[in-house]
């Protein structure tokens, strides 16, 4: 094992979060660590041509609009329609008699609202996080190395497969594994990890569901077959597959998570794609998983460790974190560096959880 390494800030995690955290931190000017239990090079950051490939900008978006439908006088309903029109976004309503004009091949439940945000859109991942030039601005990668021990103290020291490390402070952004990290400094978090089923279906007619034949992505916010959202993205990343999900999973551990193979998810979507995508085949083509980190209010974790101020926490995404990874980014730098948030983090503090929380010792 090498001798300690002295660092400004270790940061746990490189997922999106983490990745963000580090970028932001190191653009500060400081000496920051980003520690992966994984192969992330191998994912994240095979040759990163700057966004650009033969000279064509290649953005980690695209525009294709979201489809939102649910029970007209449903509360879920309600609330996204009535907050993307409190804030002016670009919205379609769309009514039965005209839905189908616009978006043919699905089938609009009865009694079901429908609407379109024209400026929504799919965030590709590894396009996203490839566009995280954390090593550019002096910072240090180091994968496939697992946290072993957390020591906190003023100087927190950093135990890992491969070295020992000391920092100022450390930020923990480990999705799953993140009450797994934290039982080394004496507290948990009430997270629950639940592995979810990532479902494509297959046209019957290639191109029906194509994002080049503008078909939107989507979310379901209440169905027959579920109180749950169900949500979709047009064909593109499996030619001729259509990306439809089930918002929810069955609780499982991170390291032990193959061993889960509920497939009740399943079930309920091949009854939703049979009754409502009339141009798929009912049954998943393929079957891919990952895993959501879940807080009781499905609201972030962004706060200090309750008992040590330079340790902090970056938890509970909830299945819908992905796309706030830059904001979440700068947000935890800056209680890393002890400044003022410059958004409001009140409501992502983890006193609200105060009955929920306990000690691991």
């Amino acid at each position: 094992m090498s001798l300690m390494q002295d660092y400004d800030c270790v940061v746990i995690g490189a997922g999106v979060q983490g990745s963000f955290a580090a970028y932001q931190l190191a653009k500060q000017k400081k000496k920051t660590l980003l520690l992966e239990q994984t192969n992330w090079r191998s994912k994240y950051t095979k040759a990163f041509i700057p966004s650009f490939q033969n000279g064509t900008f290649i953005s980690p978006h695209r525009q294709t609009g979201l489809l939102v439908m649910g029970p007209e006088h449903s509360g879920d309903y309600q609330l996204f329609k009535n907050t993307l029109q409190r804030n002016k976004v670009p919205t379609v309503i769309l009514t039965r008699d005209n839905f189908p004009q616009h978006i043919p091949n699905v089938i609009l439940a009865e009694g079901d609202g429908a609407l379109v945000d024209v400026t929504a859109g799919e965030l590709f991942a590894d396009r996203a996080l490839k566009a995280v030039q954390f090593q550019k601005l002096g910072g240090v990668i180091r994968d496939n190395e697992k946290v072993m021990e957390i020591n906190p103290g003023p100087v927190v020291k950093v135990t890992t497969s491969g070295g020992v490390y000391q920092a100022r402070s450390v930020v923990i952004t480990a999705g799953p594994w993140t009450n797994k990290l934290l039982a080394h400094t004496g507290f948990q978090l009430p997270l629950e990890v639940v592995k979810i089923n990532v479902c494509y279906w297959k046209e019957r007619a290639p191109g029906t569901y194509d994002v080049k034949q503008r078909f939107p992505c989507f979310l379901v916010t209440e169905s027959v077959e579920t109180k749950e959202h169900i949500y979709g993205l047009p064909s593109n990343e499996y030619p001729g597959l259509v990306k439809i999900c089930y918002h929810m999973g069955s609780k499982t551990d991170p390291d032990y998570r193959d061993l889960q193979t509920d497939k009740s998810d399943i079930d309920i979507l091949k009854r939703y794609v049979a009754r409502s995508m009339p141009g798929l085949i009912p049954e998943p083509a393929v079957v891919e998983s990952c895993m959501y980190t879940l807080t009781p209010d499905r609201h972030f974790v962004l706060d200090y460790h309750p008992n040590y101020s330079n340790i902090i926490i970056g938890a509970g995404f909830s299945g819908h974190g992905f796309k706030f990874g830059p904001v979440i980014g700068k947000l935890l730098c800056e209680l890393c560096l002890g400044e003022v948030p410059s958004f409001d983090v009140s409501p992502f503090r983890i006193r609200r959880f105060q009955s929920n929380t306990k000690s691991a010792l």
